[in-house]
């Protein structure tokens, strides 16, 4: 191999790390400048009852469906990014699916809710604010087992 092809194998080395560095601090600036203010008030409820009377007979149907993250409001803003953060390290989508339906940040329908990407741009912070918790979930296993120890909190 001559002088040239190491110049060219060198510059084509650094070219890709550039390039992965460039797409990652897109993506976090796209996520810093996306985000938008909501409200934040973790405990709506709504009921809704239905009283009929027809021919002497009664009917009394009675549903309250409260709002999917009233289900993770026991748990502090920390607690919640450990568990995410665990559940990416499992590399489980079925954990990462749970995990996402426990924290509210995935519909029924299967489509992130209104939340998930103000959680996920928060997360990043939170992330580099928290190497010490990533290194104690390094393997999968770890991870799982965080993640089954910590779910119902």
């Amino acid at each position: 191999m001559n002088r040239n092809q190491k110049i060219a194998i060198g510059c084509g080395t650094a070219g890709c790390l550039g390039l992965f560095v460039a797409i990652a601090a897109g993506a976090i600036l796209y996520f810093y400048f996306e985000r938008q203010p909501t409200v934040r008030n973790a405990n709506r409820n709504s009921n809704f009852n239905i009283n009929t009377n027809n021919r002497g007979s009664n009917s009394n149907t009675s549903t309250d469906s409260s709002d999917e993250t009233s289900s993770s409001s026991s748990m502090s803003d920390d607690d919640k990014h450990k568990l995410f953060q665990a559940a990416g390290a499992a590399n489980d989508v079925a954990i990462m699916q749970k995990v996402l339906t426990r924290l509210g940040l995935l519909k029924a329908d299967g489509s992130p809710s209104d939340d998930y990407s103000e959680f996920v741009t928060d997360h990043i912070t939170w992330m580099l604010k928290n190497s010490d918790f990533t290194r104690t979930i390094d393997t999968p296993e770890k991870a799982r087992a965080y993640v089954d120890a910590h779910i119902d909190d």
